[in-house]
């Protein structure tokens, strides 16, 4: 079975963080930062009540 593709910035992400280990958790804080967000229902909807609709593309008539 063919082993599969990796990048070259693939294998270099690897063996810099076998390296630097401790960037796993700088890593992790980054996208708890921008990603990792709590939910907030009251907020989810407002955010569903304030959603326009969309018009399609195209009419069916």
């Amino acid at each position: 079975m063919p082993k599969p593709y990796d990048s070259e910035f693939t294998i270099f992400m690897r063996e810099w963080l076998e390296k630097h280990p401790e960037q796993r958790e700088v890593r992790e804080t980054g996208r708890a930062l921008w990603w990792d967000k709590p939910q907030d229902a009251k907020a989810q909807r407002g955010h569903e009540a304030a959603r326009v609709p969309v018009k399609p593309y195209y009419s069916s008539n």
